[in-house]
């Protein structure tokens, strides 16, 4: 007897690994079924459609990349490592996650419903997971924040910047280097003290 999640688990990941190369348009069924070894009938029985197994694979990835953060976010005391953590943690996973980034910021798979839900949601959530780290290093007297409503969007905003060179144009980016230097800056500022 097949158990019903972790064959369902099977499908997504596997799926995952041909939408992550082919992409979802060029991605068929008779693919998802031939990498698993079976009739499409038997996908079909778990999934409705490619675009369920899709919303299915970007949800998982989405649990993975949030399940990594909060680890990488634990891993470490001080303020200072914990965004430094998340900043790196998220570079790396997003790299990763090919399928979640694509939902996120592929244009071209606007016309997903869920896809729309999945982009507020992980806004939302980086938005209030920055602004925790912002509230924690404040009350240690870690960081000198105004307003973690802003600065929070401004931490946002610069990672965001960062995905274009690191996903888009596939060039040798050393993304480490980048990353160290912004927050040497977001960190120390660029004021003579």
């Amino acid at each position: 007897m097949i158990n019903k999640e972790e064959f369902r688990k099977k499908v997504i990941i596997t799926a995952g690994e041909i939408f992550s190369h082919y992409g979802f348009k060029k991605t068929t069924m008779d693919e998802i079924a031939n990498a698993l070894k079976m009739g499409k009938s038997s996908i079909y029985y778990y999934f409705s459609s490619k675009e369920e197994i899709f919303e299915a694979v970007v949800l998982y990835e989405a649990n993975v990349l949030r399940n990594e953060l909060t680890t990488a976010i634990k891993a470490v005391e001080s303020p200072i490592e914990k965004l430094r953590n998340y900043v790196f943690v998220r570079m790396k996973t997003f790299e990763k996650l090919s399928n979640y980034y694509n939902a996120i910021f592929d244009k071209n798979l606007d016309h997903f419903d869920f896809i729309e839900t999945v982009r507020s949601k992980y806004d939302r959530e980086e938005l209030a997971i920055i602004r925790l780290l912002l509230f924690h290093g404040a009350r240690k007297k870690v960081f000198n924040v105004k307003n973690s409503e802003y600065t929070a969007l401004a931490i946002q905003t610069t990672l965001k910047g960062f995905e274009v060179p690191l996903f888009w144009k596939k060039k040798e980016v050393n993304i480490e280097d980048r990353l160290n230097a912004t927050l040497d800056v977001l960190f120390n500022g660029i004021l003579n003290k």
